[in-house]
Protein backbone atom coordinates (compact mmCIF):
# COMPACT_ATOMS: atom_id res chain seq x y z
CA UNK A 1 0.00 0.00 0.00
CA UNK A 2 0.99 3.82 -0.80
CA UNK A 3 0.97 5.65 2.10
CA UNK A 4 1.52 9.40 3.38
CA UNK A 5 0.75 11.04 7.07
CA UNK A 6 -2.00 12.47 5.36
CA UNK A 7 -3.64 9.42 4.11
CA UNK A 8 -5.97 6.96 5.77
CA UNK A 9 -5.31 2.93 5.42
CA UNK A 10 -8.61 1.84 5.78
CA UNK A 11 -12.33 3.29 4.82
CA UNK A 12 -15.73 2.65 6.48
CA UNK A 13 -19.23 3.47 5.00
CA UNK A 14 -21.85 4.00 7.19
CA UNK A 15 -21.17 5.71 10.83
CA UNK A 16 -24.42 4.32 12.79
CA UNK A 17 -23.62 2.43 15.84
CA UNK A 18 -22.13 -0.55 14.25
CA UNK A 19 -19.58 1.25 11.87
CA UNK A 20 -18.23 3.82 14.04
CA UNK A 21 -17.60 1.54 16.78
CA UNK A 22 -15.68 -0.56 14.27
CA UNK A 23 -13.64 2.14 12.96
CA UNK A 24 -13.02 3.38 16.55
CA UNK A 25 -11.52 -0.21 17.31
CA UNK A 26 -9.54 -0.04 13.99
CA UNK A 27 -8.10 3.00 14.97
CA UNK A 28 -7.26 2.26 18.51
CA UNK A 29 -5.34 -0.61 17.04
CA UNK A 30 -3.25 1.85 15.18
CA UNK A 31 -4.61 2.45 12.02
CA UNK A 32 -5.22 5.41 10.63
CA UNK A 33 -9.07 5.59 9.22
CA UNK A 34 -11.75 7.31 7.71
CA UNK A 35 -15.05 7.27 7.43
CA UNK A 36 -18.00 8.51 5.40
CA UNK A 37 -21.48 8.91 6.12
CA UNK A 38 -24.17 10.90 4.32
CA UNK A 39 -25.86 11.88 7.51
CA UNK A 40 -23.55 14.85 8.63
CA UNK A 41 -24.71 14.37 12.23
CA UNK A 42 -23.60 10.88 12.13
CA UNK A 43 -19.90 12.64 10.59
CA UNK A 44 -19.38 14.89 13.44
CA UNK A 45 -20.50 12.27 16.18
CA UNK A 46 -17.39 10.22 14.76
CA UNK A 47 -14.88 12.98 14.31
CA UNK A 48 -16.09 14.32 18.16
CA UNK A 49 -15.57 11.12 19.46
CA UNK A 50 -12.37 10.47 17.60
CA UNK A 51 -10.08 12.17 19.99
CA UNK A 52 -6.45 12.45 19.48
CA UNK A 53 -6.47 9.05 17.12
CA UNK A 54 -6.09 8.85 13.56
CA UNK A 55 -9.69 8.75 12.31
CA UNK A 56 -11.89 11.02 10.77
CA UNK A 57 -15.38 11.24 9.37
CA UNK A 58 -16.30 12.90 6.02
CA UNK A 59 -19.41 13.92 4.65
CA UNK A 60 -18.64 13.93 0.73
CA UNK A 61 -17.93 10.39 -0.49
CA UNK A 62 -15.26 12.17 -3.40
CA UNK A 63 -13.39 13.96 -0.90
CA UNK A 64 -13.31 10.17 1.20
CA UNK A 65 -11.83 8.20 -1.73
CA UNK A 66 -9.16 10.53 -2.36
CA UNK A 67 -8.13 10.20 1.67
CA UNK A 68 -7.49 6.58 0.87
CA UNK A 69 -3.99 4.94 0.48
CA UNK A 70 -4.09 2.66 -2.71
CA UNK A 71 -5.15 0.00 -3.44
CA UNK A 72 -8.19 1.85 -1.14
CA UNK A 73 -9.87 -0.86 1.29
CA UNK A 74 -13.23 0.01 2.20
CA UNK A 75 -15.65 -1.31 4.13
CA UNK A 76 -19.65 -1.33 3.80
CA UNK A 77 -21.37 -1.55 7.26
CA UNK A 78 -24.81 -0.39 5.45
CA UNK A 79 -28.24 -2.22 5.82
CA UNK A 80 -28.86 -5.27 3.63
CA UNK A 81 -31.05 -4.90 0.36
CA UNK A 82 -31.03 -2.36 -2.49
CA UNK A 83 -29.00 0.37 -0.20
CA UNK A 84 -25.75 -2.16 -0.60
CA UNK A 85 -25.98 -2.15 -4.38
CA UNK A 86 -26.76 1.68 -4.03
CA UNK A 87 -23.62 2.16 -2.66
CA UNK A 88 -21.84 -0.15 -4.79
CA UNK A 89 -23.09 1.75 -7.78
CA UNK A 90 -21.50 5.53 -6.37
CA UNK A 91 -18.61 4.37 -5.38
CA UNK A 92 -17.29 2.07 -8.42
CA UNK A 93 -17.18 5.17 -10.78
CA UNK A 94 -14.87 6.12 -8.04
CA UNK A 95 -12.46 3.16 -7.85
CA UNK A 96 -9.58 1.92 -9.14
CA UNK A 97 -8.83 -1.65 -10.63
CA UNK A 98 -7.26 -3.41 -7.42
CA UNK A 99 -9.44 -1.68 -4.69
CA UNK A 100 -10.87 -3.71 -1.77
CA UNK A 101 -14.56 -3.51 -1.30
CA UNK A 102 -16.28 -5.52 1.94
CA UNK A 103 -19.62 -5.41 3.20
CA UNK A 104 -19.60 -6.34 6.62
CA UNK A 105 -23.56 -5.65 7.39
CA UNK A 106 -25.89 -8.65 6.81
CA UNK A 107 -26.54 -9.04 3.48
CA UNK A 108 -28.54 -12.07 1.61
CA UNK A 109 -25.52 -15.05 0.82
CA UNK A 110 -27.30 -14.59 -2.76
CA UNK A 111 -27.05 -11.05 -3.17
CA UNK A 112 -23.04 -11.51 -2.06
CA UNK A 113 -22.94 -14.11 -4.90
CA UNK A 114 -23.96 -11.57 -7.85
CA UNK A 115 -21.98 -8.94 -6.33
CA UNK A 116 -19.09 -10.84 -6.32
CA UNK A 117 -19.24 -11.97 -10.34
CA UNK A 118 -20.46 -7.71 -10.98
CA UNK A 119 -17.51 -6.79 -9.07
CA UNK A 120 -14.78 -9.12 -10.18
CA UNK A 121 -15.57 -8.23 -13.62
CA UNK A 122 -14.69 -4.72 -13.41
CA UNK A 123 -11.25 -5.41 -11.70
CA UNK A 124 -12.49 -4.84 -8.12
CA UNK A 125 -11.71 -7.37 -5.42
CA UNK A 126 -15.18 -8.00 -3.07
CA UNK A 127 -15.96 -10.22 0.07
CA UNK A 128 -18.74 -10.28 2.31
CA UNK A 129 -17.86 -10.56 5.81
CA UNK A 130 -20.42 -11.28 9.05
CA UNK A 131 -19.81 -9.09 11.87
CA UNK A 132 -21.15 -10.08 15.07
CA UNK A 133 -21.39 -8.78 18.56
CA UNK A 134 -22.95 -5.76 18.60
CA UNK A 135 -22.01 -2.20 19.72
CA UNK A 136 -19.87 -3.63 22.52
CA UNK A 137 -18.00 -6.47 20.45
CA UNK A 138 -17.43 -3.98 17.54
CA UNK A 139 -15.87 -1.09 19.65
CA UNK A 140 -13.84 -4.23 21.69
CA UNK A 141 -13.74 -6.91 19.92
CA UNK A 142 -16.23 -8.64 17.48
CA UNK A 143 -16.26 -12.25 15.62
CA UNK A 144 -15.92 -11.70 11.94
CA UNK A 145 -16.79 -14.53 9.58
CA UNK A 146 -15.37 -13.02 5.99
CA UNK A 147 -15.80 -15.32 3.13
CA UNK A 148 -15.21 -14.50 -0.71
CA UNK A 149 -11.83 -12.89 -2.38
CA UNK A 150 -9.27 -14.91 -0.66
CA UNK A 151 -6.11 -12.53 -2.08
CA UNK A 152 -8.06 -9.90 -0.39
CA UNK A 153 -8.77 -11.34 2.86
CA UNK A 154 -5.20 -11.61 3.14
CA UNK A 155 -4.72 -8.39 2.73
CA UNK A 156 -6.51 -7.11 5.51
CA UNK A 157 -5.91 -9.77 7.84
CA UNK A 158 -3.63 -7.78 10.04
CA UNK A 159 -6.76 -5.61 10.60
CA UNK A 160 -8.88 -7.94 11.13
CA UNK A 161 -7.37 -10.08 13.27
CA UNK A 162 -5.37 -7.21 15.49
CA UNK A 163 -9.54 -5.93 15.96
CA UNK A 164 -11.16 -9.33 17.05
CA UNK A 165 -11.73 -10.98 20.10
CA UNK A 166 -9.60 -13.15 21.69
CA UNK A 167 -10.02 -16.11 23.50
CA UNK A 168 -6.60 -17.89 25.06
CA UNK A 169 -5.18 -15.24 22.42
CA UNK A 170 -6.25 -16.74 18.93
CA UNK A 171 -8.44 -13.58 17.53
CA UNK A 172 -12.05 -14.55 16.02
CA UNK A 173 -11.61 -14.30 13.06
CA UNK A 174 -10.98 -16.56 9.81
CA UNK A 175 -11.03 -17.21 6.36
CA UNK A 176 -14.28 -19.24 6.21
CA UNK A 177 -14.16 -20.22 2.21
CA UNK A 178 -15.08 -18.71 -1.24
CA UNK A 179 -18.02 -16.84 -2.65
CA UNK A 180 -20.70 -15.78 -0.33
CA UNK A 181 -19.48 -18.40 2.79
CA UNK A 182 -18.81 -15.84 5.12
CA UNK A 183 -22.48 -14.40 4.74
CA UNK A 184 -24.00 -17.87 4.56
CA UNK A 185 -21.93 -18.76 8.13
CA UNK A 186 -23.20 -15.73 9.63
CA UNK A 187 -26.70 -16.24 8.61
CA UNK A 188 -26.88 -19.48 10.19
CA UNK A 189 -25.08 -17.95 13.03
CA UNK A 190 -28.12 -15.75 13.50
CA UNK A 191 -30.55 -18.73 13.10
CA UNK A 192 -29.06 -20.34 15.88
CA UNK A 193 -29.38 -17.36 17.98
CA UNK A 194 -33.09 -16.88 17.45
CA UNK A 195 -33.26 -20.52 18.62
CA UNK A 196 -31.57 -19.82 21.85
CA UNK A 197 -33.50 -16.40 22.54
CA UNK A 198 -37.19 -18.35 21.72
CA UNK A 199 -35.69 -20.89 24.49
CA UNK A 200 -34.84 -18.30 26.67
CA UNK A 201 -38.00 -16.94 26.57
CA UNK A 202 -39.80 -20.14 26.86
CA UNK A 203 -37.47 -20.74 30.08
CA UNK A 204 -39.15 -17.41 31.76
CA UNK A 205 -42.12 -18.46 30.55
CA UNK A 206 -42.32 -21.25 32.64
CA UNK A 207 -41.06 -20.22 35.28
CA UNK A 208 -42.91 -16.71 35.26
CA UNK A 209 -46.71 -18.76 34.60
CA UNK A 210 -45.84 -22.10 35.92
CA UNK A 211 -43.28 -21.89 38.95
CA UNK A 212 -44.67 -18.77 39.54
CA UNK A 213 -41.73 -17.11 40.17
CA UNK A 214 -41.38 -13.25 40.75
CA UNK A 215 -38.65 -11.33 38.43
CA UNK A 216 -35.85 -11.00 41.30
CA UNK A 217 -35.72 -15.08 42.10
CA UNK A 218 -36.06 -15.09 38.09
CA UNK A 219 -32.50 -13.27 37.81
CA UNK A 220 -31.27 -15.19 40.65
CA UNK A 221 -32.07 -18.14 38.66
CA UNK A 222 -30.48 -17.24 35.31
CA UNK A 223 -27.37 -15.19 37.34
CA UNK A 224 -26.85 -18.76 39.07
CA UNK A 225 -26.80 -20.50 35.42
CA UNK A 226 -24.65 -18.46 34.04
CA UNK A 227 -22.05 -19.42 36.28
CA UNK A 228 -22.39 -22.87 35.81
CA UNK A 229 -21.95 -24.93 32.23
CA UNK A 230 -24.87 -22.45 30.79
CA UNK A 231 -22.87 -19.58 30.63
CA UNK A 232 -23.21 -17.18 27.86
CA UNK A 233 -23.64 -13.97 26.21
CA UNK A 234 -27.56 -14.30 25.63
CA UNK A 235 -28.00 -15.71 29.28
CA UNK A 236 -25.67 -13.19 30.54
CA UNK A 237 -27.39 -9.80 29.13
CA UNK A 238 -30.74 -11.93 29.89
CA UNK A 239 -29.47 -12.11 34.11
CA UNK A 240 -28.76 -8.23 33.49
CA UNK A 241 -32.41 -7.58 31.95
CA UNK A 242 -34.03 -9.35 35.03
CA UNK A 243 -31.97 -6.79 37.58
CA UNK A 244 -33.10 -3.54 35.59
CA UNK A 245 -36.00 -1.67 36.80
CA UNK A 246 -38.07 1.00 35.21
CA UNK A 247 -36.57 4.46 35.76
CA UNK A 248 -38.56 6.21 38.61
CA UNK A 249 -40.35 2.47 39.63
CA UNK A 250 -39.57 -0.46 41.87
CA UNK A 251 -40.44 -2.61 39.11
CA UNK A 252 -38.91 -4.87 36.02
CA UNK A 253 -38.96 -2.85 32.42
CA UNK A 254 -39.39 -5.59 31.09
CA UNK A 255 -43.31 -6.32 32.45
CA UNK A 256 -43.39 -2.52 30.67
CA UNK A 257 -42.61 -3.91 27.43
CA UNK A 258 -44.72 -4.97 24.76
CA UNK A 259 -44.46 -8.72 23.77
CA UNK A 260 -44.28 -8.15 19.92
CA UNK A 261 -40.95 -9.09 18.75
CA UNK A 262 -39.52 -7.82 15.57
CA UNK A 263 -37.12 -9.30 13.02
CA UNK A 264 -34.51 -8.14 10.62
CA UNK A 265 -35.32 -10.82 8.00
CA UNK A 266 -32.29 -13.35 8.69
CA UNK A 267 -33.47 -16.12 11.10
CA UNK A 268 -36.44 -16.25 8.26
CA UNK A 269 -33.58 -16.66 5.23
CA UNK A 270 -31.92 -19.61 7.89
CA UNK A 271 -35.04 -20.99 7.38
CA UNK A 272 -35.29 -20.41 3.82
CA UNK A 273 -32.36 -21.44 3.39
CA UNK A 274 -31.85 -24.91 5.02
CA UNK A 275 -35.81 -26.07 3.48
CA UNK A 276 -33.91 -25.53 0.16
CA UNK A 277 -30.75 -27.75 1.74
CA UNK A 278 -33.31 -30.42 3.03
CA UNK A 279 -31.44 -29.56 6.29
CA UNK A 280 -34.01 -30.03 9.78
CA UNK A 281 -33.51 -26.87 12.24
CA UNK A 282 -37.00 -26.81 14.07
CA UNK A 283 -35.90 -25.12 16.93
CA UNK A 284 -34.99 -22.09 14.72
CA UNK A 285 -38.06 -22.77 12.95
CA UNK A 286 -40.18 -22.68 15.83
CA UNK A 287 -38.30 -19.15 17.15
CA UNK A 288 -38.63 -17.42 13.17
CA UNK A 289 -42.56 -18.33 13.73
CA UNK A 290 -43.03 -17.18 17.07
CA UNK A 291 -41.87 -13.66 16.64
CA UNK A 292 -44.85 -14.04 13.64
CA UNK A 293 -47.28 -15.12 15.74
CA UNK A 294 -46.18 -12.58 18.38
CA UNK A 295 -47.51 -9.80 15.83
CA UNK A 296 -50.81 -10.72 16.03
CA UNK A 297 -51.56 -9.17 19.47
CA UNK A 298 -55.29 -8.08 19.06
CA UNK A 299 -55.87 -11.52 17.76
CA UNK A 300 -54.34 -13.19 20.65
CA UNK A 301 -56.23 -11.24 23.04
CA UNK A 302 -59.46 -11.88 21.56
CA UNK A 303 -58.61 -15.73 21.66
CA UNK A 304 -56.94 -15.23 25.40
CA UNK A 305 -60.89 -14.19 26.03
CA UNK A 306 -62.62 -17.20 24.65
CA UNK A 307 -59.79 -19.75 25.46
CA UNK A 308 -58.01 -18.98 28.58
CA UNK A 309 -59.95 -17.72 30.90
CA UNK A 310 -59.92 -20.97 33.77
CA UNK A 311 -56.54 -21.79 33.00
CA UNK A 312 -53.83 -20.68 36.06
CA UNK A 313 -51.17 -22.82 34.17
CA UNK A 314 -49.17 -23.83 37.49
CA UNK A 315 -46.85 -26.77 36.99
CA UNK A 316 -47.14 -28.95 40.58
CA UNK A 317 -44.13 -30.17 42.24
CA UNK A 318 -41.31 -29.36 44.57
CA UNK A 319 -39.99 -25.69 43.32
CA UNK A 320 -35.95 -27.12 43.64
CA UNK A 321 -36.87 -30.53 41.59
CA UNK A 322 -38.51 -28.56 38.41
CA UNK A 323 -35.59 -26.18 38.28
CA UNK A 324 -33.14 -28.99 38.43
CA UNK A 325 -34.83 -30.29 35.87
CA UNK A 326 -35.43 -27.12 33.71
CA UNK A 327 -31.66 -26.38 33.68
CA UNK A 328 -31.33 -29.81 32.04
CA UNK A 329 -33.90 -29.20 29.76
CA UNK A 330 -32.74 -25.84 28.56
CA UNK A 331 -29.04 -27.50 28.31
CA UNK A 332 -30.43 -30.02 26.07
CA UNK A 333 -32.12 -27.19 23.91
CA UNK A 334 -29.14 -25.39 23.66
CA UNK A 335 -27.28 -28.34 22.67
CA UNK A 336 -29.74 -29.20 19.76
CA UNK A 337 -30.04 -25.58 18.38
CA UNK A 338 -26.48 -25.81 17.94
CA UNK A 339 -26.51 -29.00 16.58
CA UNK A 340 -29.57 -28.14 14.19
CA UNK A 341 -27.25 -25.35 13.22
CA UNK A 342 -23.81 -27.39 12.71
CA UNK A 343 -25.53 -29.58 10.67
CA UNK A 344 -26.86 -27.03 8.37
CA UNK A 345 -23.18 -25.47 7.40
CA UNK A 346 -21.77 -29.11 6.91
CA UNK A 347 -24.63 -29.60 4.43
CA UNK A 348 -24.28 -26.44 2.41
CA UNK A 349 -20.41 -27.14 2.75
CA UNK A 350 -20.53 -29.25 0.11
CA UNK A 351 -24.15 -28.10 -1.50
CA UNK A 352 -21.91 -24.81 -2.48
CA UNK A 353 -18.77 -26.45 -2.37
CA UNK A 354 -17.44 -23.84 0.40
CA UNK A 355 -15.40 -26.46 1.92
CA UNK A 356 -15.90 -25.07 5.64
CA UNK A 357 -13.71 -25.69 8.56
CA UNK A 358 -16.93 -26.40 11.08
CA UNK A 359 -13.52 -26.74 13.91
CA UNK A 360 -12.27 -23.02 12.66
CA UNK A 361 -15.93 -21.95 12.84
CA UNK A 362 -16.87 -22.90 16.45
CA UNK A 363 -13.36 -21.68 17.24
CA UNK A 364 -14.17 -18.08 16.20
CA UNK A 365 -17.59 -17.96 17.84
CA UNK A 366 -16.38 -18.36 21.42
CA UNK A 367 -15.67 -14.95 21.83
CA UNK A 368 -16.93 -11.15 20.85
CA UNK A 369 -20.02 -13.02 19.05
CA UNK A 370 -23.90 -13.09 20.24
CA UNK A 371 -23.93 -16.63 20.27
CA UNK A 372 -20.58 -17.31 22.38
CA UNK A 373 -21.02 -19.81 25.18
CA UNK A 374 -19.24 -22.08 27.08
CA UNK A 375 -20.35 -25.07 25.12
CA UNK A 376 -18.74 -23.73 22.15
CA UNK A 377 -15.60 -25.42 23.58
CA UNK A 378 -17.60 -28.96 23.17
CA UNK A 379 -18.25 -28.06 19.75
CA UNK A 380 -14.74 -26.88 18.89
CA UNK A 381 -13.02 -29.60 20.80
CA UNK A 382 -15.73 -32.31 18.79
CA UNK A 383 -15.14 -31.17 15.45
CA UNK A 384 -11.59 -30.67 15.82
CA UNK A 385 -11.01 -34.34 16.74
CA UNK A 386 -13.13 -35.59 14.20
CA UNK A 387 -12.73 -32.76 10.67
CA UNK A 388 -15.09 -35.02 9.10
CA UNK A 389 -18.10 -35.72 11.86
CA UNK A 390 -21.47 -35.95 10.27
CA UNK A 391 -23.40 -34.35 13.38
CA UNK A 392 -22.45 -32.88 16.59
CA UNK A 393 -24.76 -35.56 18.31
CA UNK A 394 -22.99 -38.17 17.16
CA UNK A 395 -20.13 -36.81 19.06
CA UNK A 396 -19.14 -39.20 21.93
CA UNK A 397 -18.85 -36.45 24.53
CA UNK A 398 -21.43 -34.31 23.57
CA UNK A 399 -24.00 -37.65 23.35
CA UNK A 400 -23.33 -38.28 27.03
CA UNK A 401 -23.64 -34.70 27.87
CA UNK A 402 -27.04 -34.84 26.02
CA UNK A 403 -28.00 -38.00 27.87
CA UNK A 404 -27.60 -36.64 31.14
CA UNK A 405 -30.26 -34.13 30.09
CA UNK A 406 -32.98 -36.42 29.18
CA UNK A 407 -34.71 -37.31 32.10
CA UNK A 408 -34.80 -33.13 32.64
CA UNK A 409 -35.97 -32.09 29.13
CA UNK A 410 -39.00 -35.19 28.80
CA UNK A 411 -40.34 -33.83 32.54
CA UNK A 412 -40.09 -29.88 31.42
CA UNK A 413 -42.06 -30.93 27.79
CA UNK A 414 -44.59 -32.80 29.72
CA UNK A 415 -45.27 -30.48 32.67
CA UNK A 416 -45.42 -27.03 30.60
CA UNK A 417 -47.77 -29.14 27.71
CA UNK A 418 -49.98 -30.34 30.72
CA UNK A 419 -50.23 -27.04 32.07
CA UNK A 420 -51.00 -25.06 28.99
CA UNK A 421 -47.79 -23.32 28.77
CA UNK A 422 -46.74 -23.02 25.23
CA UNK A 423 -43.02 -23.85 24.59
CA UNK A 424 -42.42 -25.14 21.06
CA UNK A 425 -39.47 -24.54 20.73
CA UNK A 426 -38.41 -26.70 23.93
CA UNK A 427 -40.99 -29.36 22.01
CA UNK A 428 -39.48 -29.24 18.84
CA UNK A 429 -35.97 -29.57 19.94
CA UNK A 430 -37.17 -32.55 21.58
CA UNK A 431 -39.03 -34.10 18.56
CA UNK A 432 -36.02 -33.13 16.48
CA UNK A 433 -34.08 -35.60 18.52
CA UNK A 434 -36.67 -38.36 19.33
CA UNK A 435 -36.51 -38.63 15.23
CA UNK A 436 -33.06 -38.14 14.54
CA UNK A 437 -32.17 -41.54 17.11
CA UNK A 438 -35.57 -43.06 15.33
CA UNK A 439 -33.70 -46.14 13.37
CA UNK A 440 -37.47 -46.83 11.33
CA UNK A 441 -39.07 -43.50 11.23
CA UNK A 442 -42.86 -43.90 9.96
CA UNK A 443 -41.99 -42.28 7.03
CA UNK A 444 -42.88 -45.36 4.90
CA UNK A 445 -46.61 -44.67 5.64
CA UNK A 446 -46.06 -41.16 3.92
CA UNK A 447 -44.47 -42.93 0.77
CA UNK A 448 -46.87 -45.29 0.39
CA UNK A 449 -49.25 -42.98 0.57
CA UNK A 450 -48.04 -40.74 -2.07
CA UNK A 451 -47.60 -43.79 -4.21
CA UNK A 452 -51.66 -44.64 -3.74
CA UNK A 453 -52.50 -40.95 -4.68
CA UNK A 454 -49.65 -39.84 -6.91
CA UNK A 455 -47.49 -43.20 -8.45
CA UNK A 456 -45.06 -41.98 -7.26
CA UNK A 457 -43.03 -44.58 -6.35
CA UNK A 458 -41.35 -46.38 -3.35
CA UNK A 459 -38.15 -47.88 -2.39
CA UNK A 460 -38.11 -51.66 -0.70
CA UNK A 461 -35.74 -52.83 2.47
CA UNK A 462 -33.50 -55.27 0.98
CA UNK A 463 -34.52 -54.74 -3.13
CA UNK A 464 -33.36 -52.78 -5.34
CA UNK A 465 -34.69 -50.38 -7.62
CA UNK A 466 -38.31 -48.21 -7.57
CA UNK A 467 -41.81 -49.88 -7.20
CA UNK A 468 -45.23 -49.27 -7.80
CA UNK A 469 -48.15 -50.60 -6.08
CA UNK A 470 -52.31 -50.74 -7.54
CA UNK A 471 -53.56 -49.72 -4.08
CA UNK A 472 -57.10 -49.57 -4.49
CA UNK A 473 -59.19 -52.67 -3.42
CA UNK A 474 -60.22 -54.93 -6.04
CA UNK A 475 -64.23 -54.33 -7.69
Amino acid sequence: MSNTKDKYAFGMIGLGVMGRSLLLNIADHGYAAAGHDKDAGKVASLNEEAGDRKVKGFGDVKEFIQSLTTPRAIMMLVPAGKIVDAVIEELTPLLEKGDILIDGGNSHFTDTNRRVEELEAKGLHFFGMGVSGGEEGARRGPSMMPGGDKDAYNVMKPIFEAIAAKVDGAPCVTYIGPGASGHFVKMVHNGIEYGIMQLLAETYEIMKKGLKLDGDAIGKIFTDWNNGRLQSFLLDITKDIFAFKAPGTDHLLLDDIKDEARAKGTGKWTSQSAMDLQAPIPTVDSAVEMRDLSKYKALRTKAAGIYSKDENQTIEGNVDELLSDLEQAFYFTMIISYSQGMHMLSLASTEYKYNLKLDEIAKIWRGGCIIRSKFLENIYGAYGKDKGLEHLLLDSDVAELVKGTLPGIRKVVSSAVNAGIAIPAYAASLEYFDNFRNERMPSNLTQAQRDYFGAHTYELIGKEGTFHTQWEPAG
